[in-house]
């Protein structure tokens, strides 16, 4: 390289030379001191680009403070940060994530404003981020994480604002110095904005993309920074939970599927041992039952599935993917089996969806749910009811170690079966399995609801219950298909809102004892789901 630049630097002298001096020069002359000087500016590009090369090469990962720096007065960061942002590298990949000074400009865009309009494109959705200003005033504001290409090197960032219209920018991204702040702390917020981004019910083109990213940030964390992983969705349970292993989990997402399809349609649970047991439980049984079809596997909840494709890499299709492979794969007559318990807000919107595929497969139909038709009031109950009924209750008191219900009473013993609990109209199923169970003469037994609807199944009404009927023990398992988050948390969990806890707060039962079992695993329900199955089958 050192006699390259000699050869350079004479070559220029020797042109200056020719070019200084008096009199007029030849054509040839004056064309050397333009290749003279052509050839310097190419050996300072050539020198000067390797460095810059090895100054963004030497950014390990880690966090650090960088200048961001827009061509326009009114696209800048908020005040309280002059020109700084937080600049994450993670497996090479530079962001950088900005504060602005209010929540005018609502998307950006890496490109041009042109791009940004394009079909296809995708925008950068803004952070909800608390200012705090000298005068000790807060104010929320929007941020954004934005990809960097190079440093010290403008690039094109559109933005729209509130008025809806299109912006081209120039940004740059330089003076970049190890972060004087919390590294461990920043690295671990780095990872909880990643996991909120792919914690969203919407599926896009980038989101295998966003959970690959997320999974390997957190992998890239100290045991230590994992600890202090922290956002509006996102804790360290979120990768950090043994839920058990999913490789014992079939997905069921391959084509060949042929002319006859099953598909199984979940709200899924990212519980791995649930979701192998529980749910794989009623595919299995509802494919041994009927072997000339195919059985393939949807859910509805895309949080879900995006928590599995991010911690395991299991990819579960939503209903409209499951949908369109059985449109790809010829699919001439297909039967919806749903796994929710009733003909609730997740049943209508199923229906609503199959509308957009009925004319794209030849037959559809959907069959019933768990608990069958919805009464008019909470008085009306059916042979699912009672099946279900009996089903739960009887795995519940073997589980306990009682040789029947009535051993159980006598022992003081009562058992709460917890539910979801909805406020579509629906809701009543609730009450019904009340009725049910007390039409059955199970006494002792308790229906409720997380989310208190109806209002006789919520929490503190269900202890009174429980309270005034004279038991001083209680079991508490979910009536739910899985046993999934709201079983180990909110039945189960620790904390002091859950079902568990707060049976022992009220200090009235000498034990409270839980049940981790999902309904999908009784060998009764899954079997009425095969009859559901079987009384739509064509």
């Amino acid at each position: 390289m050192k006699k390259n630049l000699v050869a350079v630097i004479l070559t220029a002298t020797l042109a200056f030379g020719l070019c200084a001096c008096n009199g007029s020069q030849p054509a040839e002359s004056v064309d050397s001191c333009t290749v003279a000087e052509s050839s310097v500016e190419e050996a300072s590009v050539s020198e000067t680009k390797p460095a810059e090369d090895a100054e963004q090469a030497a950014l390990e990962d880690g966090v650090y403070d960088a200048s961001f720096t827009t061509d326009g007065s009114m696209f800048h960061i908020n005040e309280a940060y002059g020109d700084q942002g937080l600049l994450t590298v993670a497996n090479g990949e530079m962001t950088i994530h900005i504060t602005l000074p209010s929540k005018n400009i609502v998307n950006l865009f890496p490109g041009t404003a042109e791009d940004a309009q394009k079909e296809g494109a995708v925008l950068l959705e803004p952070t909800t981020d608390t200012v705090k200003y000298a005068d000790g005033t807060t104010e929320e504001v929007y941020g954004f994480d934005v990809p960097v290409p190079a440093i010290d090197q403008e690039f094109d960032l559109a933005l729209i604002g509130t008025k809806e219209k299109w912006y081209d920018h120039k940004v740059k991204v330089s003076n970049v110095k190890p972060h004087e702040g919390d590294d461990n702390q920043a690295m671990a917020d780095h990872v909880a904005e990643l996991i909120d981004a792919i914690y969203v019910q919407e599926w896009t083109e980038d989101t295998e993309k966003q959970c690959k990213e997320a999974k390997e940030a957190w992998d890239a964390l100290t045991d230590e920074q994992k600890e202090l992983v922290e956002g509006e969705s996102a804790d360290p349970d979120y990768f950090g939970r043994d839920t058990g292993d999913a490789s014992k989990d079939d997905p069921l997402n391959a084509d060949d599927i042929g002319e006859k399809e099953i598909l199984v349609v979940s709200f899924g649970t990212s519980f791995n041992d649930s979701r192998a047991n529980d749910i794989g439980g009623i595919e299995k049984a509802i494919a041994k039952a009927y072997p000339d079809w195919s059985v393939r596997r949807a859910f509805t909840a895309q949080i879900i599935i995006n928590h599995v494709l991010a911690r395991d890499g299991e990819k579960i299709d939503n209903v409209d993917q499951a949908l369109q492979r059985a449109v790809d794969n010829g699919v001439k007559t297909l039967v919806i089996q749903p796994t929710h318990l009733m003909h609730g807000a997740e049943y209508d919107e199923l229906c609503e969806t199959l509308k957009n595929y009925e004319d794209k497969i030849e037959t559809v139909v959907i069959a019933q749910p768990l608990l069958g038709e919805v009464g008019k009031d909470a008085t009306v109950i059916n042979e699912d009811k009672e099946t279900v009924a009996k089903a739960i209750t009887d795995a519940a008191v073997k589980d306990a170690g009682f040789a029947s219900l009535k051993d159980a009473a006598d022992a003081g013993t009562a058992f709460v079966f917890m539910g979801h609990g909805t406020s579509h109209t629906a809701k009543i199923t609730y009450s019904q399995m009340q009725t049910q169970m007390d039409k059955l003469g199970y006494e002792n037994v308790f229906i409720g609801t997380v989310e208190g609807e109806p209002e006789e199944t919520e929490l503190s009404k269900v202890i009174d219950k429980v309270k005034e009927a004279g038991y001083k023990k209680v079991v508490l398992r979910p009536l739910m298909v899985v046993a999934g988050d709201h079983a180990n948390n909110d039945m189960a969990g620790d904390e002091e809102d859950s079902w568990k806890s707060g049976f022992e707060a009220d200090g009235s039962f000498e034990s409270v004892d839980c049940q981790i079992s999902g309904l999908g695993r009784i060998d009764e329900v899954q079997k009425l789901y095969v009859e559901h199955t079987g009384s739509v089958l064509k």
